[in-house]
């Protein structure tokens, strides 16, 4: 947000889009527009980037248009028009992106339109560009107000400077242990660096706060204190030190659910509202151990930014096919999963079929298996038809030899539905691959096919009303800005959190904006604060052994009560900051055994 105080002037106060999106409509034609130009928004560019897709022959199951979006994102998030981007040698599906870019940035030109991107790009080129339309800005800009200024991006911050660039005069508030959004472009060296930017700089550290306890700032404070980009500051308040935060370990997810529920519902209720406390999770996948256990003993909740477990597309349709297994009359599920993944099997095929089943009072599938025989099929639809019909019959003859689990993979190794998710570049789909694997680990829970699918019926049954008294579940990402009077944060092991794949990628600036991560979720409570990891969790059909997360060695000790965490889990901790992680090194089980082994040795 900023804010522009002109002498003679009323203050000027909006996002950083909003007031770029009034200064291109005065100077538009600087970069070829009219002033009347559209902003279109992310369905129209969906679209636009769909039609781009099918002309230039680009397979949208594979790189899908999401993803090209968010990628052209971050490179206007970056300065980059189409002939500034230099691709990765070997990332071919970067050029394919970038000719889509190329021509997605002439079709909104020749529209008169621009995206939510183009309005800093847009101005920033302007005032690269054209002195005098700068000199406008940065003489009538005098005082420059920026909050939040820990979460811009890299064009964000070029367009400031070059407004602040003539008086200096520039005030930005934010605090760079929050910064957690790297992955949407967010750059922390813009705060870090403010002061090499702007010599003379004067820091006014507002280190006092109003909202949680002692021990809960302190536990957050010690733990940040470990980064070593960041200005630094001490939280502390004028209010009571309040309980220590707790610290459990348990058997494993299910176990940590059961527990945490039960402090819920034993201890809690009875001074909280329900609305006043927060499961943060670091996986949107680990939200459902807890679902399960809120709906089996009545206790309500709400997903927060988010969808609930049994609703998300990709567990529909994985329990869409095992319901068409399972009762061949299930013209819904038999809808949703003929032509997913795509068979050739389109609308005017499905709409057929439908007629027909109406027309003779039958089933999808009988009617379906009816046309094929009376050649009533187009040549291309019809192979697709007859293929999953036929993995149908060979699934339903295997329900009664297979494991619901052992079932499940093989339909979605067969159906080709693993695939299709392995091979899709899309900016969703780590986090759909992982509620798979979820899914697959709670299907062994229940004895056969019929209770899962019953269990599932109800769960998906039981509206989404916001009303009410309501656990609280989300991400950390998504708790940023909330307060809680209690907040749980679970599932503080290596590899989770801090994530694995974050460290791969980006090593220690991962771990770093991991950290800060936690202390956001820490700083989420007000009055009480429960971190806990498992010993074990099931993951990709095994139980794997966990070491505790790096952090919790990293808390505070004197502000950390320590419950059914033994001096074994201790070692752990200890032995964890020894460990070099390599990439190749991924299973925080293989590294416990390795311990064992040497220490056998």
């Amino acid at each position: 947000k900023l804010f522009y105080k002109k002498a003679t002037a009323i203050p000027w106060l909006g996002t950083f889009h909003s007031i770029c999106a009034k200064i291109l409509r005065k100077h538009a034609a600087a970069v070829n527009l009219n002033s009347n130009f559209t902003i279109i928004d992310r369905d129209d560019q969906l679209r636009l980037i769909k039609n781009i897709c099918k002309s230039e022959n680009i397979d949208i199951k594979k790189l899908s248009p999401q993803f090209i979006i968010a990628i052209i994102d971050k490179w206007k998030n970056k300065g980059l028009f189409p002939n500034n981007v230099v691709t990765k040698k070997g990332e071919i599906w970067e050029k394919g992106i970038l000719n889509v870019y190329k021509i997605y940035q002439e079709k909104i030109l020749a529209l008169n339109a621009c995206d939510f991107g183009d309005l800093i790009l847009h101005c920033v080129s302007i005032f690269e560009n054209k002195q005098d339309i700068l000199n406008i800005y940065s003489n009538n800009f005098k005082y420059i107000l920026v909050d939040e200024y820990q979460d811009t991006n890299f064009i964000q911050s070029k367009w400031l400077n070059l407004l602040a660039k003539k008086h200096k005069n520039i005030c930005c508030v934010g605090d760079d242990d929050q910064s957690i959004y790297s992955w949407r472009g967010a750059e922390i060296k813009n705060f870090l660096n403010f002061d090499k930017i702007y010599k003379n700089t004067k820091k006014i550290k507002l280190e006092q706060n109003y909202r949680s306890t002692q021990n809960i700032l302190s536990t957050a404070s010690g733990l940040i204190s470990k980064n070593l980009d960041r200005l630094g500051k001490k939280l502390w308040t004028d209010g009571e030190d309040g309980e220590l935060v707790k610290l459990s370990c348990y058997k494993n997810g299910k176990d940590e659910a059961i527990n945490i529920s039960d402090i819920i519902e034993k201890k809690l209720k009875k001074k909280f509202s329900y609305n006043n406390i927060a499961i943060l999770v670091r996986a949107i996948f680990q939200t459902r151990e807890f679902e399960e256990r809120f709906l089996k003993i009545g206790v309500g909740y709400r997903i927060v930014g988010g969808t609930k477990f049994y609703e998300r597309s990709e567990i529909k349709d994985s329990v869409a096919y095992l319901r068409i297994i399972f009762q061949k009359k299930d013209d819904l599920a038999f809808e949703r999963i003929v032509n997913t993944p795509k068979r050739s099997v389109g609308d005017t095929t499905t709409k057929q079929i439908s007629e027909y089943a109406r027309k003779y009072k039958l089933c999808l599938e009988d009617a379906s298996l009816k046309m094929i025989e009376m050649n009533e099929i187009k040549p291309k639809a019809k192979i697709g038809l007859l293929k999953i019909l036929n993995l149908i019959a060979k699934w339903r003859k295997n329900l009664s030899s297979k494991k619901n689990v052992e079932l499940m993979q093989i339909i979605l190794d067969e159906s080709g539905y693993s695939e299709m998710l392995k091979n899709k570049k899309d900016i969703e789909n780590e986090g759909r691959l992982e509620n798979i694997k979820e899914l697959l680990r709670g299907m062994r829970e229940f004895e056969n096919l019929e209770s899962f699918l019953e269990h599932v019926a109800l769960a998906t049954s039981i509206d989404e009303n916001w009303e009410g008294k309501k656990v609280n579940l989300m991400t950390l990402h998504a708790s940023k800005g909330l307060e809680f009077d209690i907040v749980f944060l679970p599932g503080w092991e290596e590899g989770l959190f801090p994530h694995q794949k974050s460290l791969d990628e980006k090593g220690d600036l991962a771990l770093e904006e991991e950290r800060r991560l936690a202390y956001v979720g820490i700083t989420r409570a007000k009055k009480q604060a429960y971190i806990s990891f498992s010993m074990n969790r099931f993951y990709q059909g095994d139980w794997i052994e966990n070491l505790a997360s790096r952090f919790i060695d990293e808390l505070p000790k004197e502000n950390i009560e320590k419950n059914n965490v033994t001096e074994n889990d201790i070692d752990d901790f200890e032995f964890n900051q020894d460990i070099s992680y390599e990439k190749e090194i991924r299973s925080p089980g293989w590294l416990r055994l390795e311990k064992k082994l040497n220490e056998k040795k």
